[in-house]
């Protein structure tokens, strides 16, 4: 399996260049050359397969040679004994034909962990067996930093910073961040929102001469291996209610669009999706640009679904690429646009993207409401993101069972939840002292250099 760049200028690498790499050299993101399908047959053999199993059979194809299957099948196995829950990512209904994907149950509490530990296997087994050592860089806006920290905290071959923007993210995600003891991770407060973190990391692995140097390797969702491991839920959660011999709808609360673009990636694997819909919250871009054709950033406003206060969607690029017909070129130009303040799609482009994606956003008052009626409803408890999507959701209800994705555990988020319900969810007891650990707090300046500086200079030699 070969991987190309979004912008047809970087070289052609192997899955395992690829996720070592990160950000390709042109500032495009790698996508596979193809994507592998599988039959009816073979969708509806993964019905009551353990985890790990379908994962296997999902994620092989695209990984082509650079593991063994013993090798595969023990790195799945390691990652995905963190997940605390033995079916890793449960299904609750929540109403007739309407379930929710629990994806909380990791490490951190949120979905980026199933993505992140096996990321971090993968890197240890393939670094040991190179002799390299590399500095991971991360941008979060709230839930991929603490996954990344919890992941590659304490291994020898990896140094970690993590850009989050300061004051912009909920107590317990901060925390998850800062109170690790390990030498090799670093939490970064940065001045700003997440687009200015998003986009001063970009920075970096365009600073060819600053990447080689530290062996820059990149773990955010610009990382192909984060989006593959995502798309092992997708087949999970629709076999188990019956897929393939009926259509499935999904609806993924999204910023930075890597979620939902792991749907897409299953529905092009033969996946029969009904209906991927992109829910977003008041920082709706990514609705508006689905409905308009129009992708302007206009700032972002704070709120309590931080980890979707985004507008500049890094994996927007990845399906942008599909549906200009993999025209590197097209692409280079559109993400230029977008850095003079935005740009428009082709009547065609968006076309494509209408037969594929529908879209809703929630407001913070809608956002609320649903989180209290849900509890009222069903009893369950939702974070903010999670009420992101079942709002949308609810809107687009129909004959196909709709699963919504449950992004991060509710105590990740109590002042929210406690607001909207007057529950307060308390942490799980492996974290119930989250709040008495000791914290270890970076602040710096939204300034290309300085980072540099201080990466350079906490890195182990």
């Amino acid at each position: 399996m070969r991987y190309h760049s979004t912008r047809g200028k970087a070289p052609v690498l192997s899955f395992e260049d690829a996720m070592l790499t990160g950000l390709a050299r042109d500032g495009g993101l790698y996508i596979p050359e193809t994507v592998p399908t599988l039959s009816s047959d073979q969708i509806a053999d993964l019905a009551g397969r353990p985890y790990e199993e379908i994962a296997f059979r999902i994620m092989r194809p695209f990984v082509g040679d650079a593991f063994t299957g013993e090798e595969f099948a023990g790195i799945i196995g390691r990652a995905y004994a963190n997940i605390g829950h033995d079916a890793r990512a449960p299904l609750v209904q929540l109403g007739p034909n309407h379930f929710l994907l629990e994806l909380f149950h990791g490490p951190t509490l949120a979905f980026k962990d199933f993505a992140m530990q096996l990321i971090g296997q993968l890197f240890e087994f393939s670094l040991k067996r190179r002799g390299r050592k590399v500095t991971i860089v991360g941008a979060t806006s709230g839930d991929t930093g603490s996954a990344a920290i919890e992941a590659f905290r304490g291994l020898d071959a990896v140094d970690v910073f993590i850009l989050y923007p300061h004051g912009r993210v909920s107590e317990v995600q901060r925390r998850q961040m800062t109170t690790p003891s390990e030498g090799n991770v670093h939490a970064l407060a940065m001045d700003g929102h997440f687009d200015d973190c998003q986009a001063r990391l970009k920075d970096m692995f365009n600073d060819h001469a600053f990447r080689d140097e530290v062996s820059l390797a990149g773990v955010n969702s610009i990382n192909w291996a984060r989006v593959l491991a995502q798309v092992v839920y997708y087949f999970s959660a629709a076999t188990s209610l019956g897929a393939p011999h009926r259509s499935v709808s999904f609806t993924v609360p999204t910023g930075n669009f890597g979620d939902i673009f792991a749907g897409y990636i299953a529905r092009q694997m033969g996946l029969p999706i009904d209906k991927l819909i992109v829910a977003t919250n008041q920082n709706d871009i990514l609705h508006r640009c689905l409905t308009t054709g129009a992708y302007i950033p206009d700032g972002v406003t704070p709120s309590i679904s931080p980890s979707m206060d985004i507008q500049v969607s890094s994996n927007f690029e990845r399906v942008l690429f599909d549906v200009y017909d993999r025209d590197g070129a097209a692409i280079s130009q559109l993400m230029d646009e977008l850095k003079g303040g935005g740009f428009k799609l082709s009547q065609g482009a968006l076309a494509r993207l209408s037969d594929i994606f529908v879209s809703g956003r929630a407001s913070e008052d809608e956002t609320k409401a649903v989180m209290k009626d849900m509890q009222k409803r069903s009893g369950e408890i939702l974070c903010p993101h999670s009420a992101v999507g079942v709002k949308v959701a609810n809107e687009n209800l129909g004959k196909s069972p709709m699963i919504t994705l449950a992004t991060a555990h509710p105590a990740k988020f109590p002042d929210a939840v406690e607001e909207a319900t007057g529950t307060r969810p308390p942490l799980p007891l492996w974290l119930a002292d989250l709040y008495e650990r000791p914290e270890r707090i970076t602040r710096v300046e939204n300034d290309l250099a300085s980072l540099e500086t201080l990466i350079r200079e906490r890195r182990k030699a």
